[in-house]
């Protein structure tokens, strides 16, 4: 042997070692390092299904996709020009994301219990209109996904309840539509008003538009790719009219939401917004009001009042918004605009060791962090529930006008059957979960 020549096994030692080195010290280089600012590796992505593929969804697969942190790998929807739009658009995305010519990773499915039935997602997304929310997330909940569902929560009392012990029982992540709560114009009134700077709240009013009112829409002749029957779902039979099911042509927020038979009109489509940041202020998320009057001689509009003696009121014209009025001043706030009474309120900071409420500044990043961390989001399913609460027992008071006695504990109107009654709805038997 060369006296200079090393053992063959102290040379192979030598490289091992620094071959392993090499290794250690790519293993605790940064994730962004390797991948740049933001990074989220593919196993670390949220698999996630859409449960309903119009015109909000569309908003939401652009918010979802703005987190990099998900993959959208199916869709279902009974219209089927809808679904394969929404899922060419999902491909067209990663295959630009991937510099390819071509992707087809986003399977479709004319039935969302076929999407549910797949172990390989995570989570899924409803956008359904509001009278399918409680059967595809009761289902959702059952098939072990975690629920992101459009506001207002349910159509009914009893459903919206129903999707809340379904969640917990499956121990489900569920984050509401509410996305105002992680919007900082709303956050920084709520804590005003929790923190007493306009002094004790004495009524709140809401602006939102009015009740619905009982399909009366002429026939039409139904869409070849539209399954109706199915859209109908759990609600009663009814002719199809593009109003309430637009097409891809069609530039207008489809009009079911107006018709009893599947949504509650303006009292709950903004309802389920503005009367939320009421409830979120008033620190009434596990609660609600206890009296509600519709218009009479001595209440020009529908009124709410709580135990505590706050009333609120609903007051259909407006610009879809709510104010605060308080002993020692008033906030009024709208989307991207807060108003103060005194003005310097507006730009108040909260102190540290005042009161804060949850803080979100991304709706759909709280609810993936949620996900992984396996708490409670902003919008919980039983926040979303309370508030559609509240937008319910308006609307069963317009219709039997006359006052209602609430118990916000048990969910029950007091000695009032016919009031009742109305906190379900008779469903098509096939959708009864």
């Amino acid at each position: 042997m060369n006296p200079d020549q090393k053992p063959q096994s102290t040379m192979n030692r030598r490289k091992f070692i620094e071959k392993a080195s090499v290794m250690s010290a790519f293993m605790i280089v940064p994730r962004f390092v390797l991948g740049g600012r933001g990074y989220t590796a593919p196993s670390d992505l949220i698999t996630l299904g859409f449960i309903g593929t119009g015109k909000q969804a569309g908003g939401l697969q652009g918010s979802f996709f703005d987190t990099n942190e998900v993959k959208i790998i199916a869709a279902a929807d009974v219209y089927g020009a809808k679904l394969q739009q929404f899922a060419g658009q999902v491909n067209q995305h990663y295959a630009l994301k991937a510099a390819q010519t071509k992707y087809a990773g986003c399977t479709t499915y004319a039935d969302f219990r076929d999407l549910l039935s797949r172990k390989d997602i995570d989570a899924v997304v409803i956008a359904v209109p509001d009278h399918w929310h409680s059967v595809c997330a009761i289902l959702a909940a059952r098939a072990g996904k975690d629920i992101y569902c459009e506001k207002p929560l349910s159509l009914t009392i009893k459903e919206g309840r129903a999707m809340v012990e379904e969640s917990r029982k499956h121990k489900r992540v569920f984050q509401t539509g509410s996305m105002q709560r992680s919007w900082p114009e709303f956050r920084q009134a709520v804590e005003l008003v929790r923190n007493g700077y306009i002094g004790d709240i004495k009524t709140v009013k809401v602006n939102v538009g009015p009740s619905p009112i009982p399909y009366n829409l002429p026939a039409e002749q139904t869409p070849e790719s539209l399954n109706w029957d199915f859209w109908l779902g759990p609600s009663s039979l009814q002719v199809y009219n593009h109003a309430v099911a637009p097409g891809l042509t069609d530039d207008f927020w489809a009009k079911w939401r107006n018709y009893k038979e599947f949504g509650g009109g303006g009292m709950t489509d903004w309802g389920a917004h503005m009367f939320d940041i009421a409830q979120w202020g008033l620190n009434m998320d596990d609660s609600g009001p206890v009296t509600i009057t519709p218009p009479d001689k001595d209440h020009p509009f529908l009124t709410y009042q709580y135990a505590n003696g706050i009333t609120m009121t609903h007051e259909p014209e407006g610009n879809q918004g709510l104010t605060f009025v308080g002993t020692e001043g008033n906030i009024h706030v709208v989307r991207g605009k807060l108003e103060t009474t005194p003005e310097s309120l507006k730009d108040k900071i909260i102190g540290q060791n005042e009161k804060h409420v949850y803080l979100s500044t991304d709706h759909y990043k709280d609810f993936l962090q949620a996900i992984r961390d396996r708490t409670k989001p902003v919008a919980d399913v039983e926040i979303g529930h309370r508030t559609a609460t509240v937008c319910n027992i308006g609307n069963i008071a317009y219709q039997l006008k006359r006052p209602l006695h609430w118990n916000p504990h048990k969910e029950e109107f007091k000695n009032d059957d016919e009031a009742n009654r109305l906190r379900s709805r008779e469903m098509r038997k096939e959708w009864i979960v």
